[in-house]
């Protein structure tokens, strides 16, 4: 099995990875860090899986499209792509500065939609495939100081919608997970206890279960929150 994970190196797309490395996936991934995705490419190489790396930054078009290529070239079947490239700017939509929505639309919006089409259409032809979309919770819910972030995320909710409509017929599968506050870099500084939050790991071992079940059964939306934040 061949699964291609974006932003791999941090938070939830590194927890993934590891996991679905010890699932036994080779795996292609990509960040703007190649130390890291070099250090990441050899810590789950040990679990005895192909691991292919290439830096690229999610919110630029044609790097996308280059990673796109990269990973047909080292994979002749894609099973599996998890758009999990991401980045959360906290302001409101009124008051921030305009580049502050681009910057999210282009890498948590525009990267999944170009990704999705093209290993879409590779899936397509197939007849077999899964994407997972990480969404957020807040694709569904309205969040104080996190206004275009929201904005995007409904997008990329939207597009997750679309394609399983769309692929469906096509034995494809389509699935968003939509996580409440995790213990990312994004949290950073906080002084709230870490018990409190949902652990990156809580999100790959559901990834995990769900890619288990039958080949008719579709999760089409999966939220996980704290209990009590």
């Amino acid at each position: 099995m061949n699964a291609i994970i974006t932003g791999a190196t941090k938070g939830i797309g590194r927890a993934i990875a590891l996991k679905l490395a010890d699932d036994g996936y080779n795996l292609a991934i990509c960040s703007r860090d190649e130390a890291a995705l070099a250090a990441l490419a050899s810590e789950l190489e040990t679990s005895g899986v192909r691991v292919h790396y290439l830096v690229a930054d999610c919110a630029d078009k044609t790097a996308v499209y280059n990673f796109c290529d990269f990973c047909s070239q080292v994979f002749g079947q894609i099973d599996l792509l998890v758009n999990n490239a991401g980045v959360f700017l906290p302001g409101s939509l009124l008051d921030e500065d305009d580049t502050a929505f681009e910057q999210q639309l282009q890498l948590n919006l525009n990267g999944a939609y170009y990704l999705s089409k093209y290993m879409g259409r590779k899936m397509r032809s197939q007849r077999s495939g899964h994407i997972i979309n990480v969404c957020s919770i807040a694709s569904k819910q309205i969040k104080e100081n996190a206004g275009s972030y929201s904005v995007t995320k409904w997008g990329l909710l939207s597009l997750n919608n679309v394609l399983r409509d769309e692929l469906a017929k096509y034995n494809v599968k389509v699935t968003a997970v939509l996580p409440g506050s995790t213990l990312t870099a994004s949290w950073d500084g906080t002084e709230i206890p870490k018990e409190k939050f949902v652990q990156p790991e809580d999100i790959a071992e559901s990834i995990s279960q769900l890619l288990k079940l039958s080949p008719a059964a579709n999760v089409d939306e999966l939220i996980i929150r704290p209990i009590n934040f």
